[in-house]
């Protein structure tokens, strides 16, 4: 299985990625082993996950999303 997820960092901005365990993705991302985007822009939680079957679903998804605006991430985080 795979996911889409959304993490917030401590600037309150969001990083959207893709993985097939996101737990370990995001100790990654803490530990300074993910996305060059986490590195500089500490990460706090994971905030938001959707899940699919194939990783080209996560994928589409995850295009869908990181085109949203700060505003339109926020309201889909708040519908949880």
């Amino acid at each position: 299985m795979w996911s889409t997820y959304i993490l917030r960092c401590s600037d309150s901005s969001f990083y959207i990625g893709v993985s097939n365990d996101v737990n370990k993705r995001f100790l990654n991302h803490k530990n300074n082993k993910g996305g060059r985007y986490t590195r500089s822009h500490k990460v706090e939680k994971v905030v938001y996950t959707e899940h699919f079957k194939t990783k080209s679903e996560a994928m589409k998804r995850e295009f869908e999303l990181k085109r949203l605006s700060h505003r339109e991430k926020e309201a889909l985080i708040k519908k949880l």
